[in-house]
């Protein structure tokens, strides 16, 4: 593959939820406690949801639908000065990939419920992998430029400004 060259992947789904616009919309699934959604995993990839009811939490790796134009200086929601887009979980990006942890509550066939949903609704699905804390946690981290400001993320609501 040449080095800009284009990767094709395949909707496996769509998410529903609440959120019909990105404005008001939580911005990570921390602050989108309790809010439940669906995600419709299309017929023909419900087989490879078979044992996903033994996990708790899901990974849904989603593609950013409503993204015009990827940017790689932002200023993020929760900062006051541009910053490079890979140092910000930001929608808008060269590949506008997004990735939130929910709660499976339960399985219906190729409907999964899940809660904690920061996505707006129909966002094309792409992916899901299970949490595991063993894999998926550290204790050791940095958090940058947020540090100061990751009291900000209760209030910090989607504002329209990626859109």
């Amino acid at each position: 593959m040449e080095k800009n060259g284009i990767i094709k992947y395949r909707q496996v789904g769509i998410i529903h939820s609440p959120f019909k616009e990105p404005i008001g919309t939580p911005i990570q699934p921390k602050e989108a406690r309790g809010i439940k959604g669906r995600v419709e995993v299309f017929k023909e990839y419900e087989d490879g949801l078979d044992g996903i009811e033994e996990f708790s939490h899901l990974v849904l790796i989603y593609h950013f639908h409503l993204i015009k134009e990827g940017k790689l200086r932002v200023i993020p929601y929760m900062g006051d000065e541009p910053k490079g887009v890979f140092a910000t979980r930001a929608p808008s990006r060269p590949n506008p990939i997004g990735i939130s942890t929910v709660k499976l509550l339960k399985r219906d066939g190729n409907i999964l419920h899940v809660e904690n949903v920061d996505i707006i609704d129909s966002t094309p699905l792409l992916d899901i992998k299970p949490y595991v804390p063993f894999f998926d946690d550290y204790m050791d981290v940095k958090i940058g430029w947020l540090e100061e400001r990751i009291h900000r993320l209760k209030e910090t609501r989607d504002d329209g400004r990626f859109v």
